[in-house]
């Protein structure tokens, strides 16, 4: 469970502010690329968990350290390792490098809620099971 998956991300125009670095939220916008990417990796769809588990992951808590400032065209490296698995969330630690410097950790906390009412539920057990390989 502490394995640590990476993404690479590179700094667009679009991801800065006007000073030149990347707009703080934008980190949250890296991590959830990330994790997605992490998830798609691991063999789960969020479109097919919606559509097989009437199920669906969303954030239900972020916060964010911010250690150093990323620049236009920088190549970012974002890392994802679950922390935490519970019976309806799952706990990340996520960080953005640029080489050896850190420049952000973030702990995000997802948890499953039903995709027609939205109300907690359990983690399908068949994705359960990816998370935690």
């Amino acid at each position: 469970m502490q394995q640590t998956f990476e993404w690479p991300v590179r700094v667009y125009y679009e991801d800065t502010d006007a000073g030149g670095i990347v707009f703080y939220a934008n980190y949250l916008k890296f991590f959830e690329r990330a994790r997605t990417e992490w998830l798609r990796t691991s063999g789960i769809s969020q479109q097919l968990m919606t559509v097989e588990h009437q199920a669906m992951f969303v954030v239900k808590s972020a916060a964010v350290d911010y250690h150093a400032a990323a620049r236009l065209d920088d190549e970012l490296k974002l890392t994802v390792t679950v922390e935490r698995i519970g019976r309806a969330s799952v706990q990340f630690l996520q960080q953005a490098w640029c080489g050896e410097r850190l420049l952000a950790t973030g702990k995000v906390k997802v948890g499953c809620v039903g995709a027609l009412n939205l109300r907690p539920t359990a983690i399908p057990e068949e994705i359960l099971r990816l998370i935690a390989a």
